[in-house]
């Protein structure tokens, strides 16, 4: 049985804490927060930044990489 490995770290706005994600999961928060968009073309573009350092939001959603890998 294979786990998916988390990809990224995910923050909701109202939250403190960042949560590793899975890419499975990032896709579906991406498809609940911006339903009209190509949701793996989000997530490219998202984990392209977030290669570079940067903090991507989107809707209510914060996307990072884990820095602690």
């Amino acid at each position: 049985m294979s786990k998916e490995k988390p990809i990224v770290l995910t923050q909701f706005l109202h939250e403190k804490r960042w949560v590793p994600t899975t890419r499975s999961d990032a896709l579906r928060l991406i498809e609940e927060e911006m339903p009209q968009t190509d949701a793996e073309g989000t997530l490219a573009y998202i984990l392209s930044e977030v290669k570079k350092g940067k903090s991507i939001t989107l809707g209510e959603c914060r996307f990072k990489l884990d820095t602690n890998d």
